[in-house]
């Protein structure tokens, strides 16, 4: 596989040219290298988007829901043409393995298959009314502008998951991807593009993309024409956009933090919960909000298991995403490492043991930020535990009972992802009962990091309360109108009221 970005661009139909001459630089965090300097939009150009996107969706929405899953479908054959030059994009701008970044764009495709067939299921419900002669029903109807906000970690499929799902309800879709990987979003779009152009059906302003710094996107984020905002990034961001869209009574999916623990009950598989774990927490150097960060282990386990873990860790490969063997890549940037050395300091200032960790082939790549995983045993889930560091930093804590073991899971500020490895049903069915874990995702061994596309995505808490993707998840691109008919000549009220004129 290439790793020349401009053979890249080229096989996806792109001119090399968008990278020069630009305002923003792009490093690969492979070996810190630039990769190109991209064109930002201004205030005025994001503002004729949105008037675009405006234009776009008076159209759109009369366009049949098959028929605009149709446009979608062939977007999915057109990512099933460019899925290797499209995922290695993805890995030499954000730095994950080439599996991975391959497997990234292998869920846009999914998520483009489960959206073409939801356009044939944009369904309502048909309601018992208690006045003779009378139908209830309600429909569902297109909302309007979808505005996107992605995070540097996945840099394509959150836009995908949120895209075909508001193309299919009707919606276009206005996406601002992270300043640290604009350049895959430049290639999605011009996929779309090429898509469009031969769709008779899609108007001009279908989607959009803006690639715009936090003080212009805060533009996209306030303007009352995009009545759905739709934003996957730390909790710190949350909290400022949230309000703000919230004042103009705008609607929100925010994807927000992480801080995802598995818990390791007495009869677990160990060589199963190894394999999920250590995959969990070093996949993606740690940079998923899926990533394990929480161990809680049993304390009758807990000296078998910590011993394995760490032979584990010890046979990691890491290095550069692209090649073979290794499984960890570099973190996204220096800030990321330095909040990775900031963590480990606390947690040893917090009475932590910590295993691993450091920086790792500073001499091979020095432009670039390549770690050693860290396991870091703690006595007690103290302040840095309950944060959320982004990178591959694993807390590790024990546990008396199943009790004891769901009250440290849900005593964290974040409610995302979980899991608990066991074979005992009893443990598994009180971790996913009401009284168990409190967060979106709740599994039963596997590990927290993952999700398929069929099940809604998303979490509690200071994660935000979005869902994206899968399930019911289409209702939020959607708005709700429920009719009531009488077929009848007289007019009964409700309630039985009695109005004589």
């Amino acid at each position: 596989m290439t790793t020349d970005i401009k053979q890249i661009l080229t096989s996806l139909g792109l001119d090399p040219a968008i990278l020069e001459g630009g305002d923003l630089e792009v490093h690969t965090p492979i070996d810190g290298s630039l990769l190109g300097k991209v064109r930002q939009d201004t205030a005025e150009s994001l503002d004729q988007k949105i008037a675009l996107a405006v234009e776009a969706f008076a159209s759109w929405r009369q366009v049949p829901a098959p028929v605009r899953g149709e446009l979608v479908r062939r977007f999915g054959d057109q990512l099933r043409r460019h899925k290797e030059a499209l995922g290695a994009l993805v890995t030499l701008e954000n730095g994950k393995l080439l599996q991975e970044g391959l497997g990234e764009v292998q869920e846009m495709i999914d998520i483009c298959d489960f959206a073409v067939g939801l356009s044939r299921q944009l369904y309502g419900l048909t309601i018992a009314s208690e006045r003779p002669g009378h139908r209830m029903a309600e429909t569902w109807h297109p909302l309007g502008v979808v505005g996107v906000i992605s995070a540097f970690n996945f840099p394509v499929a959150v836009w995908a998951w949120n895209s075909a799902i508001a193309l299919v309800c009707g919606d276009p879709v206005i996406w601002k991807p992270s300043d640290k990987t604009p350049i895959t979003a430049l290639a999605c779009q011009h996929l779309f593009d090429q898509v469009a152009a031969d769709f008779e059906a899609a108007p001009e302003g279908l989607a959009q993309i803006v690639i715009v710094g936090r003080d212009i996107g805060q533009n996209l984020v306030d303007d009352p024409r995009v009545p759905l905002i739709s934003a996957t990034g730390s909790t710190a961001m949350g909290r400022t956009i949230g309000p703000r869209i919230a004042e103009r009574f705008g609607r929100s999916i925010l994807e927000l933090g992480g801080n995802n623990a598995i818990i390791v009950g007495p009869s677990a598989d160990l060589d199963l919960t190894v394999r999920g774990v250590v995959f969990g927490a070093v996949g993606t150097c740690g940079q998923r909000c899926t990533s394990t960060r929480r161990l809680i282990v049993n304390e009758a386990i807990y000296d078998e298991l910590l011993p394995r873990l760490r032979k584990a860790y010890q046979s990691i490969g890491v290095g550069n995403p692209m090649e073979a063997g290794n499984l960890v890549g570099p973190l996204i940037d220096g800030g990321a490492f330095a909040a990775m050395e900031k963590a480990l300091v606390q947690a040893v200032q917090e009475g932590g043991t910590v295993f691993g960790g450091g920086r790792a082939l500073a001499n091979k790549y020095p432009a670039a930020y390549y770690v050693n995983p860290a396991i870091v045993e703690m006595g007690a889930q103290t302040d840095i535990v309950r944060d959320e560091t982004f990178a591959p930093i694993l807390y590790v804590l024990k546990y008396k009972d199943i009790e004891e073991a769901i009250a440290l899971q849900n005593d964290v500020p974040q409610g995302l992802s979980s899991a608990i490895f066991t074979n005992d049903v009893r443990e598994a069915e009180r971790f996913t009962s009401a009284v168990g874990s409190d967060c979106g995702i709740a599994n039963v061994n596997i590990g927290t990091s993952g999700a398929e596309i069929g099940g809604a995505f998303g979490g509690e808490k200071e994660t935000g309360g979005g869902r994206e993707s899968g399930s019911d998840s289409w209702k939020a691109y959607m708005r709700r109108s429920t009719s009531t008919v009488n077929y009848t000549s007289e007019l009964p009220l409700a309630q039985g009221i009695k109005f004589d004129l």
